[in-house]
């Protein structure tokens, strides 16, 4: 151990009135004076533990959900570094994607329209947002790259505000080592590995039916969207069949309004009641469009009338058989969700009408108006039948997503491969290697790329995100060529297609025939978060640092985002490096409200925290954090900040009283706070040992990376060390027992050696309180001290049975009762008493006998064996001390 023998004089270091107010800015400014926290490059890999710590997205504020995952990978973090480890932990900013376009919008009231010219000398019509501001047609239209200017001005302001509440909460992350998502050398990484993938084939365009949020005006991947419960109806609408018997099949369906982009209808191929419908056609009721009826698997014949129309798209079950069955494409729904102007599969006059009154609706509106026609046309069988059934969204959107057939960008994820050992097998293999913490949790990796539908979708149709570093050669005839793509030198990188051209050619050749054209849109945030090892291990950069920290040792996080961070980080580092990313996950669960629902900003029930750090104090916030198992959702609970806010101040109490007994002679060896060799006295012994057990626990269980176990382990040691043996060693340390100099130098090094090594313990958790105490009679920090050990302290303790302490424990809680039960004061004296013990206790109480009259002011203490239970009996009270008036004036 370092700084043992290098001390002040504790009594001269020991303020009067310790307190926890100031001290988290006191520390973090001496922390960062210090560069105490910084990762020492001069290294090599097997000295360094690497964090790949979660980006917080720069839009808006911190919520407790941020404070309590970031506190528990803290935890781990410090833990590794008092391990002897040169801790790599970085801390980046999320800052490109939509929330912070929304928040740039409402913010600054403007919106991006990307055909504006550029505007240098811009200013934004208000600051600060408002009702009026959030309100699209009250929201000023610039140029993109005003757009984009405003968005990286707001973020670096929300950057600031976040690193403030995250250096209040004592997070030991290393600030030279910070990035965003959307800086030079992040654009430029994500573009390398785009690009590398699209080389290798693993990038690829497609033009294809995509989920679509109409409101952000943007394709939405699997991992983007929920389901929610919504209100609907069936309708049982008439097809007319085309063999001339003018009979109806019927059709149950909760999306009318795409009636007119119906291609087919469709039964299972064993439903007897369909088998003289296959292979004939019929035609749609109000539009008079004939279709084919076909048969497939996938249809359910207990669900609805068991035949169903499919339209081009209502959902995935449309794609599937839209692709399968070879139907013909017919959209009707818009990028802006209103019904296009044209459908030219509709050649009937009447169908013509009716389609008219369609356009430029909304799917809501489109609906309402299309049942009111077939129910005027007598094709709606019946009234609706309203349901609840779940739809999709967007997880930050607020309108059901819709199917619109748009050029995509998309990644190899093993969502088409059903190949056996193909890229889906590799990645569940992936999840197999990687250490989860708890285990539970690969499961719900498994299951996701189990499940997967599709492969990810990574382009973006918005503004302020890492462009696609690709053009497109225009032909002569002015069509744009999607085969093909223009890309850059990596040279080059970063790039922005719509600034910059591509080599051979010119400005001038911008989007004119036989020229060039920019593609428009950005990669996914998750397709550059997901190379948050690679962004912040420096892969795309010059020297070794990557080397050094790659692949990571952690990666902290929630298990909301498995199946999207965690995920497509496996993916990109299996596709660019070949490896996993990580070797352990750290899942943390979700702050559940009092209603038991999981806090979050979508559902207003979030508690930011600044608030919450200076009511209870950082250690006490922590604390909380602390007590979580991983893995499991908790409960938002201020009771149990209160009780860290109180065991913070308790260290802070019990060191100053613990270490005023004076100073305790040094160990030579340097591995204990006080020399071994003086610690004889059988409780204090027997309290060393205890101690060594609790180090052994505690340290089994940080090697399991369980923090919750390891605080579990060392509080109630240290209340019992506060509130039984201080006190019954307290007389002995002043010099007063039969032991005379001998045994108050046992106490007081049993006292420096237990307190030296609880405030190790407690160091990952309560960082604030412990470095308080280190500082008052240890030179340097006690977070880059080593972790404890038990061999020394079981060295020291000289085989002494660790029993003793709760058997002289017990013994003193019957005597401490005796006097409240009398009501008296516990400064009584006991004229007489027998205490009652087992056999197996009997030695221990005859061992500490002094300490025991000593805390109880006994004049005659007998011990006997006898009973289950330590016990008092034949007790003779002496007369309470006389209370002194108090002194007026």
């Amino acid at each position: 151990m370092t700084d043992t023998a290098s001390r002040p004089d504790a009594q001269t270091s020991i303020p009067d009135r310790p307190s926890l107010e100031g001290l988290e800015e006191k520390w973090d400014g001496v922390w960062s004076e210090q560069q105490l926290y910084a990762f020492d490059e001069d290294t090599t890999r097997d000295q360094v533990f690497s964090v790949d710590t979660p980006p917080p997205t720069a839009s808006g504020s911190l919520h407790i959900g941020h404070v309590f995952g970031y506190s528990q990978a803290d935890m781990i973090v410090r833990y590794q570094r008092m391990r002897g480890k040169n801790c790599f932990y970085p801390l980046g900013w999320d800052d490109n994607g939509l929330p912070t376009e929304r928040r740039a919008q409402n913010y600054y009231g403007v919106r991006c329209d990307p055909s504006l010219p550029y505007d240098p000398d811009f200013t934004p019509p208000m600051e600060g947002g408002s009702n009026k501001s959030s309100k699209a047609a009250n929201q000023v239209p610039i140029s993109r790259r005003n757009f984009i200017e405003l968005c990286e001005k707001l973020t670096t302001m929300d950057e600031k505000s976040f690193e403030e509440v995250f250096r209040t909460l004592g997070l030991s992350v290393d600030w030279n080592h910070s990035y965003q998502t959307i800086n030079a050398h992040s654009r430029a990484t994500s573009q390398r590995a785009f690009l590398e993938n699209l080389e290798a084939g693993q990038a690829y365009q497609s033009e294809a039916p995509t989920m679509w949020d109409v409101t952000y005006r943007t394709a939405v991947a699997q991992a983007e969207q929920e389901d929610r419960d919504r209100e609907g109806a069936y309708h049982r609408i008439g097809f007319t069949r085309t063999d001339g018997t003018g009979e109806k099949v019927f059709i149950e369906t909760t999306r009318p309004e795409l009636l007119p982009a119906c291609v087919a209808l469709v039964a299972h191929p064993d439903d007897e009641r369909y088998q003289s419908l296959f292979g004939t056609t019929v035609t749609s009721p109000l539009f008079g469009v004939e279709v084919p009826v076909k048969a497939h698997p996938l249809a359910q014949a207990d669900k609805g009338a068991g035949i169903a129309m499919i339209c081009t798209f209502g959902d995935s079950t449309d794609v599937i058989w839209w692709r399968e069955l070879e139907l013909p494409t017919r959209s009707v729904v818009g990028r802006d969700g209103r019904f296009l102007p044209e459908a030219p599969w509709i050649t009937t006059a009447e169908g013509q009408a009716a389609y008219a009154e369609l356009v430029g609706l909304t799917v809501f509106s489109a609906q309402k108006r299309v049942v009111e026609m077939v129910s005027e046309s007598g094709d709606l069988v019946g009234e609706p039948e309203k349901i609840s059934h779940p739809v999709k969204f967007y997880e930050n959107g607020d309108k059901p997503l819709e199917f619109v057939t748009s050029r995509q960008w998309y990644l190899t994820n093993g969502g088409r491969d059903s190949s056996e050992g193909g890229l889906r097998d590799e990645l569940i293999a992936r999840g197999q290697e990687l250490t989860w913490h708890p285990a539970y949790m690969e499961s719900r990796y498994r299951n996701w790329v189990e499940g997967l539908a599709g492969d990810w979708l990574i382009s973006r149709q918005r503004f302020y995100g890492v462009p696609f570093p690709v053009w497109y050669a225009v032909g002569e005839d002015g069509e744009t060529d999607h085969d093909t793509v223009l890309t850059p030198d990596v040279a080059d990188l970063p790039i922005d297609p719509t600034i910059d051209v591509p080599a051979g050619y010119t400005e001038a050749q911008r989007d004119q025939p036989g020229g060039f054209v920019a593609d428009p849109d950005i990669l996914d945030t998750w397709a550059t978060s997901s190379l948050s090892p690679q962004l912040a291990g420096g892969w795309n950069s010059e020297g070794d640092l990557f080397e050094k920290v790659f692949p990571m040792d952690l990666r902290p996080q929630g298990h909301d985002i498995i199946r999207t961070w965690l995920f497509s980080t496996v993916v990109r580092s299996h596709l660019q490096q070949d490896a996993l990313p990580w070797k352990h996950a750290s899942i943390n669960g979700w702050i559940l409200d009092p209603d038991r629902k999981k806090m979050s900003k979508s559902k207003g029930n979030v508690v930011t925290p600044i608030g919450l750090l200076q009511q209870h104090g950082s250690d006490g916030v922590r604390y909380w954090a602390g007590r979580a198992r991983q893995g499991v959702d908790t409960a938002f609970d201020e009771g149990q900040m209160k009780i860290g806010r109180r065991l913070a101040i308790k260290i802070l109490n019990a060191s100053k009283f613990a270490l005023g007994f004076g100073e305790a002679p040094a160990d030579p060896a340097g591995r204990l706070a006080a020399d071994p060799s003086v610690v004889t006295d059988p409780l204090d012994r027997a309290l060393l040992a205890q101690l060594a057990d609790v180090v052994d626990q505690a340290t089994t269980a940080f090697e399991d990376m369980d923090y919750a176990r390891s605080l579990e382990v060392a509080e109630p040691f240290f209340w019992a060390f506060c509130d039984d043996y201080i006190e019954l060693v307290k007389e002995r340390a002043h010099g007063n027992s039969p032991d005379g100099e001998a045994g108050a130098a046992s106490a007081r090094a049993a006292l420096a050696i237990a307190l030296e090594v609880l405030l190790r313990l407690f160091a990952p958790v309560i960082v604030f309180a412990t470095e308080e105490v280190w500082s008052w009679w240890r030179d340097g920090s006690v977070h880059t001290q080593p972790w404890p050990e038990a061999a020394p302290l079981r060295e020291a303790a000289q085989g002494q049975d660790p029993a003793l302490v709760d058997s002289v424990a017990q013994a003193a809680i019957v005597v401490r009762r005796i006097k409240s039960d009398a009501k008296v004061s516990q400064k009584t004296p006991i004229l007489a008493v027998t205490v009652e013990a087992p056999e197996a206790a009997l030695s221990h109480l005859e061992a500490a006998a002094a300490d025991l009259t000593a805390l109880g002011r006994i004049e005659k203490l007998e011990l006997v064996a006898g009973g289950e239970e330590i016990s008092t009996r034949d007790v003779e009270l002496g007369e309470p001390p006389v209370k002194q008036p108090r002194n007026k004036g």
